[in-house]
């Protein structure tokens, strides 16, 4: 098989064999991804890669946890987290119990730090937030359910925390370790849950689906977010990455209310 025809063939066996959905995520990500598999396996060419693919189950798994997006981080673009800030205050002050999504949500430090924030702040009641935390990554959900991470030579957890005043309050450290406390932990729920196959939930009053739309085909970002859409009670908060944009066949399902921050309220 050719350079080309090789690659299709890949990438159809890791959507019909593997059930993750190629079609729907631009090549250049899927490409990246792949690449970087094929080196640590030791093949040159996607046709030595797929005849990996079909003879070891255990790298089809590494390559489904590699291909599930995992770039997160505790409060990431801090500005934005003070925006998220004012929308938990208003539903605070406007609702007997709320309940919070963060999909898509890696290793949990999102939905973690959409708890702290409820806890941390005096004029939110963190009583009446749930919060939940999906992902198709099962590696991932584990992490995020034990809810410990440690810093590296690229990542300073400890920098990330630092958006809270006193983080330690809600974070026990030990060296370079940070474990979320066990009142934090209770405050979210973790499962699994696939964007592009499941169905929508319901009944949310706020979801934070941040930097998963940029590596996502166009064709496919409408169906993405008219699952989150219907997922949102009317009135609820939509939060997506600085860099994405909601496709202009759903504009009017949502009002725009920080354009620069990347957060609307369904119509």
């Amino acid at each position: 098989m050719s350079g080309e025809a090789a690659y299709e063939a890949v990438t159809d066996y890791i959507e019909n064999e593997i059930g993750f959905a190629t079609s729907h995520y631009n090549d250049s990500y899927l490409k990246r991804r792949l690449s970087s598999r094929m080196r640590r396996t030791g093949v040159e060419g996607y046709d030595e890669y797929f005849d990996v693919l079909e003879d070891n189950d255990d790298e089809a798994q590494e390559l489904l946890d590699s291909l599930s997006i995992n770039v997160t981080g505790f409060f990431r673009n801090p500005d934005v987290w003070e925006g998220i800030r004012g929308v938990l205050r208003d539903l605070s002050g406007n609702n007997a119990s709320v309940h919070v999504w963060s999909a898509a949500c890696a290793d949990g430090r999102e939905p973690y730090s959409l708890a702290m924030l409820a806890m941390d702040d005096p004029r939110v009641d963190a009583e009446k937030f749930h919060f939940y935390g999906t992902d198709i990554n099962d590696q991932s959900l584990q992490t995020a359910q034990y809810g410990e991470y440690s810093s590296s030579r690229t990542v300073d957890i400890e920098d990330q925390l630092s958006f809270l005043s006193n983080f330690h309050t809600y974070v026990e450290r030990s060296d370079d370790t940070f474990r979320m406390r066990e009142e934090v932990r209770r405050k979210v729920t973790f499962a699994k849950h696939d964007l592009i196959n499941d169905e929508s939930k319901s009944g949310f009053d706020l979801v934070v689906c941040r930097n998963l739309f940029i590596y996502i085909d166009n064709e496919y970002k409408r169906p993405i977010l008219r699952t989150i859409a219907d997922s949102l009670k009317k009135g609820g908060y939509l939060v997506i990455g600085k860099a994405e944009t909601i496709p202009p066949q759903l504009k009017s399902a949502f009002e725009v209310l920080d354009g620069r921050l990347r957060i609307y309220r369904r119509d």
